[in-house]
């Protein structure tokens, strides 16, 4: 199985050029051997009450084997011959016997090497004394490739250009997660992994962060009014992981925001203990998976996470706390966006089938409230014009609201349009935040949709199946250079970069916002090769768009809708 949950994009000029290869000094070993004390802690106490339960069916098991009735005096005859006093002794010349087979192989020195008085036998390496050793590998003339060979190579290969785009993408794969971390060359039309990170859990949103979290290599903390370059990730845990994305082959985030992490002002141990015995929803972290994240790119040190336990929380990237947690939903809130102009304001949709846009700052005010049909999938504020949002739900509709119009019951909400968009869930929505008019909408149905609206309402523009299985990501390039290009990936574990601007129609509609180009023009969409199966139960081959290569040319007259039977 291998899937892909969540992707987002890194604007240009924010990754550093060369990143650094991970460096464990003395501090960082004491913070990861105090974040791997509590996993082993943990692991230990899950152990220990497995055990528990085995010696319990252990004992069930051997008094069903053994003769019942058996108390101490009482005669237990054998098919050997041999008659028991008691079930102790009945267990113990058992094992005895069991060990007797055994000794004869002489396991416990299995391993060892025979000592047969030569200093020179070392069992597979003989005459240890011809062996010759130099200082440096310089001075080995049997190594003709050179230190400094190898460390250009690997420094060129790691470098990243201005003009590239980093693009995050969350995998499972077999039960191992882990993000990774994407390379995108617009003028080379080439797509590959850079790096990755590995993850405890199954992810289920990532949000770039712009600002520095954490602290350094020499364990000073970060200066946050520079630009960084990290990421938050959600899992099923309820603890928020935050990563360095110039920094490779980590071992352990360079914080955490939750109960798992070590900055809390009471024992990470003991407050892990008491998650595990309760569930209950608190103000200060999560219990329960974190479905959304939400960075405030005006207030940099802030990041709001929605959870499973219906709760909304506030986290201050400073002092790596929860500041404030809201809770305005009555059911799992999954998604969150702030307002682009009324910066403490942030919207929230929720299973319990509303959306609620709420002002951070005055959390017991009354909240504008409306009602969708079914559960939320996605909301998203118009970034064009922020009196404006979108609302996508699991009955493959798409609503559009006024953000002044909020009605006195949710039940009487009225969108200014509403948009049945897909046959299944519209379980992705984006939009191009440098094209007006312009978003695309993805569904569990496996179709990409791209949509122009105006006063008039929302038209379709194109609709394809790029052959990655259902669809759970769908997101606009966040440069002007590449303002077109819309990343979608899903549950067949590939990422595709579709550059909708050389689609026909789409050519047609925003002809104004288009480059021109002489001569044919051929569709793009860049990929990287995958060998993974769907993670679905179906079978069927989508749309045998992709290449040679990872890359593939979508196929189709002028943005005409394509009409492929499952």
């Amino acid at each position: 199985m291998s899937m892909i949950t969540a992707t987002a994009w890194v604007p240009r000029g924010f990754a550093a050029p060369f990143p650094t290869k991970y460096a464990v000094d003395d501090d960082e070993l004491a913070r990861i051997s105090k974040l791997a004390k509590l996993k082993l802690d943990d692991a230990k106490e899950d152990l220990e009450a497995e055990q528990r339960g085995g010696d319990k069916d252990e004992d069930s098991v051997d008094s069903e084997d053994e003769p019942s009735a058996v108390g101490n005096g009482v005669m237990i005859p054998q098919s050997n011959g041999h008659v028991y006093t008691s079930r102790t002794s009945y267990k113990t010349d058992h094992r005895s016997e069991a060990d007797d087979d055994l000794r004869e192989y002489d396991l416990d020195n299995y391993d060892s090497e025979p000592d047969d008085g030569n200093p020179d036998h070392l069992g597979t390496i003989g005459n240890a004394r011809s062996l010759a050793y130099h200082e440096s590998n310089a001075d080995d003339p049997y190594i003709t490739l050179k230190d400094s060979d190898d460390e250009d190579s690997e420094r060129e290969e790691l470098q990243i250009l201005n003009t590239d785009n980093m693009l995050l993408a969350a995998r499972v794969e077999d039960e191992v997660a882990h993000l990774e971390v994407y390379v995108y060359e617009d003028e080379a039309d080439n797509l590959y992994v850079h790096h990755d990170i590995m993850l405890p859990s199954i992810p289920l949103c990532a949000e770039w962060l712009n600002t520095p979290v954490g602290k350094s290599s020499t364990g000073q903390p970060l200066d946050q009014t520079a630009n960084g370059n990290f990421v938050a990730v959600g899992t099923f845990d309820p603890d928020i992981e935050i990563w360095d994305l110039d920094s490779i082959d980590c071992m352990y985030p360079n914080a955490i925001l939750g109960a798992g992490s070590l900055d809390n002002s009471t024992s990470a141990a003991n407050t892990k203990k008491k998650r595990k015995k309760s569930k209950k929803a608190n103000g200060d972290y999560h219990v329960d998976a974190v479905l959304s994240l939400a960075h405030a790119r005006s207030h940099r040190t802030l990041l709001s996470s929605a959870s499973a336990d219906k709760t909304i929380k506030l986290w201050d990237l400073t002092k790596l706390t929860c500041a404030k947690s809201y809770s305005y939903h009555t059911d799992k809130v999954c998604s969150l966006d702030w307002s682009p102009r009324e910066t403490s304001v942030l919207l929230s949709g929720s299973y319990d089938r509303t959306v609620v846009a709420g002002d951070m700052r005055a959390p017991a005010a009354a909240k504008a409230r409306w009602g969708v049909e079914s559960d939320v999938e996605q909301v998203r504020w118009n970034p064009h014009d922020a009196n404006y949002f979108f609302v996508s739900t699991e009955a493959g509709m798409l609503h559009y609201h006024d953000a002044r119009r909020a009605p006195q019951d949710p039940a009487a909400s009225k969108p200014i349009w509403k948009l049945s968009a897909h046959d299944k869930s519209v379980s992705s929505f984006d939009v191009c935040p440098n094209v007006p008019g312009f978003f695309a909408t993805g569904s569990t149905d496996k179709e990409v949709k791209l949509w122009s609206f105006g006063e008039g309402g929302p038209t379709l523009v194109v609709s394809r199946n790029l052959g990655v299985g259902k669809v759970f990501s769908t997101t606009f390039a966040p440069d002007v250079e590449v303002g077109f290009r819309l990343a979608v990936a899903g549950s067949k574990g590939a990422v595709q970069v579709w550059d909708t601007s050389t689609n026909g129609a789409v050519r047609r509609v925003f002809a104004e916002r288009v480059r021109p180009v002489e001569g044919e023009i051929k569709e793009r969409l860049v990929g990287v090769e995958e060998s993974s199966s769907d993670s679905d139960s179906d079978s069927d081959s989508d749309s045998g768009n992709e290449g040679e290569g990872g890359r593939g040319v979508a196929q189709g007259q002028d943005g005409w809708e394509s009409m492929d039977e499952d």
